[in-house]
């Protein structure tokens, strides 16, 4: 691109106004969806945490009565 400044400063300076530009087309949620997109996700890592829970205590009983 003709007139473009090379360089890092150029090259961080372009990076940003993309950056900002990108930005104004996100569409961002209500605070109702954000509330319940968070809600979401504290059940799924919930659910998760306590399914890694159950395998760990089972794998560790397994492996006491193998060993022991």
């Amino acid at each position: 691109m003709a007139g473009e400044k090379k360089g890092f400063g150029g090259k961080a300076g372009r990076f940003m106004k993309e950056t900002r530009s990108e930005l104004k087309k996100v569409i961002w949620p209500n605070r109702k969806e954000l509330v319940s997109f968070t809600s979401v996700v504290f059940v799924a890592v919930i659910l998760a945490a306590l399914l890694i829970f159950v395998f760990d205590l089972a794998f560790g009983r397994m492996l006491g009565l193998i060993i022991g």
